[in-house]
């Protein structure tokens, strides 16, 4: 939990520009476009089956609560900021095992998910074409929960690239599974992601991007076990951001896992993410002045 402070903090101090705001707080109708109101319930009101509190990996008080409501609050007001300015992110986030009616790998609720069916939602209400959205996700463990609920889905693409071996491991079938060997390097799993992102493209027209930017695949990660550095990692990103800005579609980011030994190379990755995000931020406000 401490890596959430030390982003923080280096955000200040690095990345002056980048407007940071509380996030705010789900309600029961937003979490229920993507939840059971029997899940939803059993996490507000502490009845939860131990068993399930153990999948989740940490036990329930009201501040996990409150926290995990903030964490799908925080992606909501994070796409709807996306969607009017190009990029924004939600510095926590990424809880993507988390499926409709269960948590899991320290998931409550699924931020992403609930994201973009309220951004559905949303467009909507104001008579538009619907609204199609690509989830990228590149932490290093496959986005299990988010395949689940999107599974019968045809307005949301899920891409999940990930290490074959590593947890879950009973896998769900995304949209696009792409599985990477133990010891994965950077060359490799740049063109890896490079054939995915050209899949992605052929088979799906996204109007909103959810990516997301896991820390994990960082080679010295306690439980990625792929050997990505930070130059393979800012290349990465730099390729999902470059994605998004070549078609003009908004892209909403969060953190998702992030576990190096040392705390500060997890945040020294993050960081990275977020200097990307500004340099694209940029471009977007520069477009928008020149009425591109």
């Amino acid at each position: 939990m401490g890596r959430y402070a030390l982003l923080r903090e280096q955000m200040e101090r690095h990345l002056p520009e980048v407007e940071m705001l509380q996030a705010p707080r789900a309600s029961d109708g937003e979490l229920a476009l993507a939840h059971t109101p029997q899940w939803i319930a059993a996490i507000s009101e502490g009845t939860v089956d131990p068993q399930a509190m153990r999948e989740i990996g940490f036990p329930w008080s009201e501040a996990m609560v409150e926290r995990s409501r903030r964490s799908a609050g925080a992606t909501i007001a994070a796409c709807r900021a996306a969607l009017a300015e190009g990029v924004s992110a939600n510095m926590a986030g990424g809880t993507h095992h988390a499926s409709a009616d269960r948590g899991g790998g320290f998931c409550v609720f699924n931020d992403a998910a609930v994201a973009a069916r309220l951004m559905q939602a949303e467009h909507g209400r104001r008579g538009r074409v619907p609204l199609q959205v690509a989830v990228i996700d590149l932490d290093v463990h496959q986005g299990n929960g988010t395949a689940r609920i999107f599974r019968e889905d045809p307005s949301v693409f899920t891409l999940s690239m990930h290490g074959q071996k590593n947890f879950p491991f009973r896998k769900e079938a995304s949209d696009l599974d792409v599985e990477l060997p133990d010891g994965c390097g950077d060359a490799d799993y740049l063109a890896a992601l490079e054939q995915a992102l050209d899949e992605l493209d052929r088979r799906f027209t996204p109007r909103l991007v959810i990516y997301l930017a896991g820390a994990d695949p960082f080679e010295r990660d306690r439980l990625g076990r792929l050997k990505l550095s930070f130059d393979g990692l800012e290349a990465r990103d730099r390729r999902v951001f470059d994605f998004a800005w070549q078609r003009r579609i908004p892209l909403a980011f969060a953190m998702a896992g992030g576990y190096a030994s040392d705390i500060a190379e997890t945040v020294q990755v993050q960081l990275g993410t977020f200097r990307v995000a500004v340099d694209y931020w940029r471009r977007w406000q520069n477009a928008a002045a020149r009425g591109h």
